[in-house]
């Protein structure tokens, strides 16, 4: 919402700086998100009218103007702007003036005559010149001699803010001066609207097919307009420091009710329109013209201001432009309505279009505005472009009931830490709007037909918080001290996970939730995806099911930088559907690694890193927890570099090196290896568990075993764990051989067996026994003792 200052202060005046005032705006709610000079800094620019032109003797292109500029003689100043000529006023800059950037104007000569000045254009002065060559003309009431910065308000100040979608009630001046009053104490002093003179019998009929989305509408004619009077140079002004190019006077008109009041409303030539005016649901495939130039099929989700013939305008939004007015527009209905804000909502993305007016219709309008909007609009019309007009036509639908809410004062005082008098919440309810009525424990309050989101207690404690100033509460009523809980032992913290991934050199990222369905298919074949009804863009179309794909693309826009050795992840939630028809939210973390396994150095030969760097980081992220790596199929992963993480009989997630034909999809030049795990897996952990170390010496055996080339090492390791002896501490490979003396096809895995006693020393006779079991459980996978 863009206004200038001095609008403002016809309404509320606080007497505060522009600076002082933004700082109040923003401190209160309402971001200030920029503030800006009407117009850039020049002096000694006065109104001047041009008494007489006579052409340059020596220059085709150049006048010779005679000016009165209030000095009290004539001033002689040589001109080039086409449309000057006898009687108009421009603003004029004499000797001594400074132009924006630091033009001083100095008397000198042109061609041999003498200019003692310049007559000056808007673009010459910052200002908007709406494509005008020449001379910035002025009204023909513009006084002589008069500093040109006080007649056009040049010192003015523009705000735009940054309003909250639940603060529709300030995307109006008057909403905006309602709220300086209340956080200032200043007057508050609204447009007073006056009924005007009903001279023409000629209404315009309406009804309401959709009373669960129009709640109220109201029309009225007003004959015998002048379509093409120009709309006056105060309307103009405003219209444009509020960011909305003047058109013509009456649409000029409308947006500027719009802007002062807050209610959006539409203006017909009567003449186009066909019987009743008819709110209702478009009809499926209905086209309607717009003003943007655009035609729209229409959706029957959509509400219509329609005639007898059909469409008219998309409620709340758009009109169109068969029923638009024109400079050969007689005869005029004004439009104004209050609309369901659900109704609206949606609709800019789905037309790919947006209004003013459907950026407050969606936000929520005052319902009880409609007929003072009518009343103003009328009155404008009536002083600009005349006419005679009707009586107003009003359908209603179905209205927003008031809503009553209550607060009490010791709950205020608890909630905000600070004690405040009774009597000044009673003034902060009052001057918002809120009509507050005295209880036993507080106020009881009616919330106006502006304010939407006040609902509950906490709403009216925030609102008188808000006016109070929070910078008015102590810091010391607000602080307190907290009882840390203790975390289950069973729990990890989630920090820790963090700490332990930047440990290992991982850098955090954060991706959208959103993504291309591309994506999904590739490193999920999910054909099925979460799809959004309203994407931000194309590609993101669907919601992830996994996070390889934005680590990837996180990972290619590193490598278009040039960066060759990246270590990232994430830990986000990731979307499903459930069999019942619901979704799935479970949280992951995701990493990536690509590159060399160390950074380049002198002391290391580089490698690229492997399938076993990336089982170490998932080792470590998972110590304390007994996991298996089950060699796996999955859509991301190279089918024979992949591996399911298993802990408890569950998979928790996967791990693995990334698909070949990926890399020729997303131009990698290497292959990254990636692993994905439930969080929840990460963040549980074993119980600590403590028992005594043996005094009594370990024994070590040895044992080599030839295997089927398809046979694991997991699966040769679990047939051993198997045995479950009390006396084998460790089971650990540390040889594997492939050539000669093996059969084909065959390989040797070397494993040493540790075990040890509690009790007493080991001897042969008790180890034996233990190692012919593990022997015996090797065989049954297609195991042989090597000989």
């Amino acid at each position: 919402m863009q206004f200038s200052y001095s609008w403002l202060k016809t309404q509320a005046n606080p007497n505060l700086s522009a600076d002082e005032l933004s700082h109040l705006l923003t401190m209160s709610g309402l971001e200030v998100e920029e503030s800006e000079p009407a117009a850039p800094a020049f002096s000694g620019v006065v109104v001047a009218e041009v008494k007489s032109v006579e052409k340059h003797p020596d220059a085709d292109r150049l006048n010779v103007t005679q000016v009165d500029a209030g000095t009290g003689e004539l001033v002689q100043i040589v001109c080039g702007a086409p449309n000057v000529r006898p009687g108009i006023k421009v603003p004029c800059s004499l000797p001594g003036a400074v132009l924006p950037g630091n033009f001083k104007i100095k008397p000198t000569k042109m061609r041999g005559v003498v200019s003692n000045g310049m007559l000056c254009s808007a673009k010459e002065l910052g200002l908007p010149d709406d494509g005008v060559d020449g001379l910035h003309i002025l009204p023909g009431d513009a006084p002589v001699g008069g500093n040109i910065r006080d007649y056009l308000d040049l010192d003015d100040t523009l705000f735009t803010l940054k309003i909250t979608p639940n603060r529709a009630d300030c995307l109006s001046i008057k909403g905006i001066a309602r709220e300086v009053a209340a956080l200032t104490g200043c007057e508050f002093a609204s447009t007073k609207i006056q009924a005007a003179p009903i001279v023409s019998g000629k209404t315009q009929p309406v009804r309401i097919d959709a009373p669960a989305d129009c709640g109220r509408f109201i029309s009225r004619v007003i004959e015998n307009v002048n379509a093409q009077a120009a709309t006056p140079a105060w309307m103009r002004q405003r219209l444009e420091r509020s960011g909305i190019r003047s058109i013509s006077a009456l649409v000029d008109i409308g947006n500027y009710v719009m802007l002062e009041i807050g209610q959006p409303m539409h203006v017909f030539d009567a003449d186009k329109i066909s019987g009743s005016i008819i709110v209702r649901r478009a009809e499926n495939g209905e086209v309607l013209a717009c003003l943007n130039e655009k035609t729209v099929t229409l959706a029957d989700n959509t509400l219509v201001i329609a005639d007898e013939k059909g469409a008219l305008s998309i409620a709340g939004m758009m009109g169109g432009a068969a029923s638009a007015v024109s400079d050969g527009t007689c005869n005029i209905v004004l439009e104004a309505a209050w609309f369901a804000p659900a109704v609206i909502a949606g609709k800019s993305r789905q037309y790919g279009f947006g209004s003013d007016s459907s950026f407050r219709f969606e936000r929520g309008v005052d319902y009880r505005l409609q007929a003072d909007a009518i009343e103003r609009a009328t009155e404008l019309v009536l002083q600009i472009c005349g006419g005679q007009a009707g009586e107003m036509v009003e359908a209603v639908g179905d209205l927003l009931p008031e809503k009553r809410v209550g607060v009490r004062l010791n709950r205020v005082a608890k909630v905000l830490g600070v004690d405040i008098a009774a009597d000044q919440v009673e003034t902060i309810l009052r001057t918002l709007g809120l009509q507050p009525e005295k209880t036993a424990d507080g106020f009881q309050t009616t919330s106006p037909g502006f304010r939407f989101d006040i609902e509950i207690e906490a709403d009216l404690i925030e609102e008188i918080g808000r006016v109070y100033g929070y910078e008015n509460i102590p810091d010391e009523a607000t602080s307190g001290s907290l009882k840390m809980l203790p975390l289950p032992e069973t729990r990890r913290p989630r920090f820790a996970v963090y700490n332990e991934m930047a440990a290992r050199g991982y850098r955090e990222v954060v991706s959208y939730a959103f993504v291309d369905e591309a994506w999904e298919c590739d490193f999920a074949a999910n054909d099925n995806s979460i799809r959004l009804q309203n994407p931000l863009a194309a590609q993101y179309a669907v919601m992830r099911s996994t996070l390889i794909g934005g680590l990837v693309e996180v990972l290619q826009n590193n490598l278009n930088r040039k960066q060759n050795r990246v270590r990232i992840f994430e830990i986000a939630r990731v979307f499903a559907k459930n069999a019942d028809g619901g979704f799935a939210q479970n949280e992951r973390i995701g990493g990536l690694w690509y590159g060399a396994a160390m950074p380049e150095q002198w002391g290391e030969k580089t490698r690229n890193a492997d399938f076993y760097d990336i089982k170490a980081d998932v080792e470590n992220l998972l110590k304390g927890r007994a996991v298996e790596f089950v060699k796996t199929a999955h859509p991301a992963l190279h089918p024979g570099r992949a591996a399911k993480i298993v802990s408890d009989g569950q998979a928790i997630g996967f791990v693995g090196e990334l698909h070949p034909k990926w890399l020729q999809k997303y131009d990698l030049p290497q292959a990254p290896l990636v692993f994905e795990i439930d969080m929840a897996a990460v963040c549980r952990r074993e119980k600590t568990r403590y028992q005594a170390v043996s005094k009594f010496q370990s024994v070590r055996r040895d044992l080599a075993f030839v295997l089927p080339e398809n046979v694991s090492y997991a699966e040769l390791e679990g047939s051993l764990k198997a045995v479950n002896s009390p006396l084998v501490r460790e089971i650990a490979l540390f040889d594997v051989y492939r050539g000669a003396g093996l059969p084909e096809n065959s390989k040797s895995m070397a494993v040493k067996i540790i075990l040890q006693d509690m009790e007493n020393t080991l001897t042969d006779e008790a180890v034996e026994p233990v190692v012919q079991q593990l022997v015996a459980a090797a065989e049954a996978v297609g195991a042989q003792l090597r000989g």
